[in-house]
């Protein structure tokens, strides 16, 4: 029987949840797929599954199609994943990707789908009370990245329980990519190496000025001062993350070098750096404000000063949107572009670019030990933020897993110098970490 008979024929029977969505994947479903009106779609025999449960949940996936509709679905609890844990469904995730290719009906198709399944499932519910999206964000592009309302996606993002942090990220409390310098390096490993890297690459020493930028909760500020003797300034938006890195300074006793202030870096007025560290805050600032932000930062460091940019970049320089996901429920008004134009960026600005280099596997890495993690303090964690909350961010770690391990993102640290007048930059002829 073709698909157009079945669809079209009105004589043949109404349409159930199960027929629709068998019927508009090519190739049909790879896992098992049951609905709350009893049908049924994909292999009985399928180890992972989803299971819609409710009307709400139809009206998301029928009024959204896509990944955002099913995000929507699955944060509110009206999708589940089944064989899987909500902590990390990666293998779901990974299954639906590879074998997962919707099709756009015609439109006599998409009539008699909506039609069978309910015309009043066309009436788009609220999202979510995690999603994010103002009515004016995009018709008033110019206050995109203002300071006011960069304030307020980074405590949209951050300020979402410092428990919560602790519980998925583990003592390090370090919310940027790690480096395992051994298969089988724990997390915590990773990211203490990472830090000293960082340290290394700077060539930080006993008495040196650091400014942090986007510091988070410090950990960077409390390492190179603890490890290297550095007197430390880190800045963030987060009032959370600032709060929290106090404590910790005070806790280790590291007040005399060691500072954090709620601050955006752009009201950072000191100046005379030996070094500078960025560290997961680029992919905030937006790509049409590096020139500023780059001149910003040089402008903090002496001659011959050093600056080391950590950020998520993509696989190439063209323009590409952030996806409705991700833009909506994780970082809104976050940009990414390719390491070339950070490059060029920061050439541009005076910097002399010495060294780049991609860590990409060691996010995916990183990722996973923090799906690991959500897994192990599910319930605490539930408690903490909520179900929907604690949903999305095993949907989001999960799905910025398979990003990075299929070069679909990438991590870059490029190694910047502001030289001397003259042209000197103090670097030596070959890294010296």
């Amino acid at each position: 029987m073709s698909l157009g008979s079945n669809l079209d024929g009105g004589a043949r029977g109404r349409l159930t949840i199960g027929d629709a969505m068998d019927r508009l994947v090519r190739g049909g479903l790879p896992l098992r797929f049951t609905a709350y009106d009893g049908s049924a779609a994909g292999p009985p025999d399928a180890e992972l599954g989803m299971d819609l449960r409710t009307e709400r949940g139809l009206a998301y996936l029928m009024t959204a199609p896509g990944d955002l509709g099913m995000a929507r679905a699955y944060v509110s609890g009206d999708l589940d994943l089944t064989g899987v844990h909500p902590g990390d469904p990666y293998d779901a995730m990974v299954l639906l990707k590879d074998h997962t290719k919707f099709r756009v009906p015609t439109p006599t198709e998409a009539l008699r789908i909506a039609r069978d399944l309910g015309l009043s499932h066309l009436r788009p519910p609220a999202p979510p009370p995690q999603e994010h999206l103002p009515r004016w964000r995009r018709a008033v592009e110019g206050l995109r990245h203002s300071m006011t309302r960069d304030a307020e996606v980074i405590s949209h993002h951050y300020d979402v329980s410092n428990r919560f942090y602790e519980l998925v990220l583990g003592p390090s409390m370090a919310y940027t990519c790690a480096l395992y310098e051994t298969p089988s390096a724990s997390l915590e490993q990773a990211q203490a190496a990472k830090f000293d890297l960082v340290c290394r690459k700077l060539a930080l020493q006993p008495g040196q000025r650091l400014l942090d930028v986007g510091c988070g909760w410090g950990t960077m500020v409390r390492h190179a001062a603890r490890e290297h003797g550095v007197r430390a300034l880190g800045v963030t938006l987060s009032l959370e993350q600032a709060q929290w890195a106090k404590e910790a300074i005070d806790r280790e006793g590291l007040g005399d070098l060691a500072e954090v202030r709620h601050l955006d870096y752009r009201d950072v007025v000191e100046s005379g750096f030996d070094a500078v560290s960025s560290i997961g805050l680029t992919e905030h600032i937006g790509v049409r404000n590096y020139p500023a932000y780059f001149r910003h930062l040089r402008d903090r460091l002496k001659p011959g000063g050093r600056l080391l940019n950590h950020c998520i970049t993509r696989p190439h320089n063209g323009r590409q949107e952030t996806g409705a996901f991700i833009d909506r429920y994780v970082f809104p008004d976050g940009e990414l572009i390719g390491s070339g134009t950070i490059v060029s960026a920061a050439q541009d600005q005076g910097l002399e670019v010495q060294h780049s280099e991609n860590l990409r596997l060691h996010y995916a890495a990183t990722l996973r030990d923090w799906n690991r993690n959500l897994v192990e303090h599910w319930d605490e964690c539930v408690a903490e933020v909520g179900e929907g909350t604690a949903r999305v961010w095993g949907l989001y770690i999960a799905g910025s897993r398979i990003g990075f391990e299929r070069d679909e993102v990438e991590l870059h640290q490029v190694l910047a110098t502001r030289n001397h007048a003259d042209g000197r930059s103090d670097f030596p002829m070959r890294p010296d970490w």
